[in-house]
């Protein structure tokens, strides 16, 4: 079995002044060069664009850092930048502590991951004392825990438990370890209302990524009353994973079947007429591995109208018998 190196840091905590909870992850992976991020918080997409997301900063090959409790994107900036100076983690958060934007540090709370000079995974957190109870941080060599405004302590055991005995790749051990805070009230503004939180997100990039087109880059920004973002986040990624192994073991290019014309501008038809296993049905997704439409036993040349999609790349996936799956890419512009 191969061997992994991670860093984790789990980080609860503010992201906007007046909805101050988030938990959250950020982690490396030494053998892979990947750098993970996710989280989850009380607040959603109609307090601040794009919910818990806010807090991720990933410099692919590089690092992550986390900057919460009374989010303020001036020190978000400067994290970054101390990174890519080259600072450490303990050394980007003792800058941090230093030059506050609003000279507060006692409000924040920092969770940063990084690989060294040698590629070696270094890890540092911060919780300053006017972040809000229930509040406090677990550190170790690998990975850092902290938070506030937490339901108990034990929140974060179960994050660190999740972790550290979920084996697979760096996104199943982030996944698991965000479901290890799903429990009403983990966000304990959310308990009222049944649910960990309003928004969860999960991100992952590989060295040569773009930060702004990261390999794997789902978030589930609001949900109806009652619902359990975590759990919806799970969907998505169990979706995109799904859709990345079909990639990864499936050939593309499988002359038996055919989708006309790709490039589209929303309207195509699949041409069945070749293929050697009847199909139950045609499956779209986006790249954020949400089902858009299901086709249940479809026609040999089956029209498939996607015209308010939008622009952009989509997965159809057939699905024969003994769940054999067979995919391909569709552009619409």
């Amino acid at each position: 079995m191969r061997i992994c190196t991670f860093i984790i840091t789990l980080l609860f905590s503010a992201s906007i002044a007046t909805a101050q909870d988030t938990f959250s992850i950020v982690a490396v992976d030494t053998i892979t060069g990947e750098t993970g991020s996710a989280g989850a918080s009380c607040i959603d997409n109609t307090a601040i664009a794009g919910g818990a997301k806010i807090i991720s900063d990933i410099i692919p090959g590089r690092g992550a850092i986390h900057t919460q409790s009374y989010w303020l994107s001036a020190n978000q900036v400067n994290a970054h930048n101390r990174m890519l100076a080259g600072d450490s983690p303990q050394q980007i958060i003792d800058w941090l502590v230093a030059n506050d934007a609003q000279n507060l540090p006692g409000r924040r709370q920092y969770g940063i991951v990084d690989f060294d000079n040698e590629g070696q995974a270094r890890s540092a957190a911060f919780t300053g004392q006017q972040s809000m109870d229930w509040k406090g941080h677990k550190t170790g060599s690998n990975y850092a825990i902290q938070g506030n405004i937490l339901l108990n302590a034990g929140i974060l055991d179960s994050i660190e438990a999740r972790f550290l005995r979920t084996e697979g790749s760096l996104s199943d051990k982030l996944m698991a370890a965000l479901q290890g805070a799903n429990v009403p009230g983990a966000d304990s503004r959310c308990l009222s209302e049944g649910v960990s939180s309003l928004s969860a997100f999960i991100r992952m990039a590989r060295t040569n990524d773009n930060p702004d087109t990261l390999f794997l880059d789902l978030n589930v920004p609001q949900t109806p009353y009652g619902v359990e973002p975590i759990d919806s986040l799970q969907q998505l990624y169990d979706n995109w994973k799904m859709i990345t192994s079909l990639l990864d073991h499936s050939d593309t290019k499988n002359t038996n079947w055919h989708i006309f014309p790709n490039p589209s501008k929303g309207v195509s038809t699949i041409d069945l007429s070749e293929m050697k296993v009847k199909i139950a049905t045609i499956s779209i997704y986006n790249q954020k591995g949400e089902l858009l439409k299901v086709l249940k036993n479809p026609l040999q040349m089956q029209k498939l109208e996607l015209e308010t999609t939008g622009k952009g790349l989509y997965y159809v996936v057939l699905s024969g018998e003994q769940s054999v799956r067979f995919i391909k890419k569709l552009i619409i512009n």
